[in-house]
């Protein structure tokens, strides 16, 4: 029989080797593609709303009419 001893009296190595076992993976999942962007923040990349708008381009484009 073997003998149990309690948690708290393992060794570190020990305690952090069962700790490590206890604990579930990210899986598939992956939390830093998931970070929200701050919209305050300025970024030259970022799209404006004017293009991003579908409404915007499809009522008032005056690009394909002919004057």
């Amino acid at each position: 029989m073997a003998k149990v001893t309690s948690f708290k009296k393992l060794s570190k190595k020990k305690q952090k080797e069962l700790n490590a076992k206890k604990r579930k993976g990210w899986g598939e999942l992956k939390p830093t593609v998931r970070v929200v962007e701050n919209k305050k923040h300025y970024n030259r990349k970022r799209k404006t709303r004017i293009e991003t708008d579908d409404f915007i381009y499809g009522a008032f484009s005056f690009k394909n009419q002919i004057c």
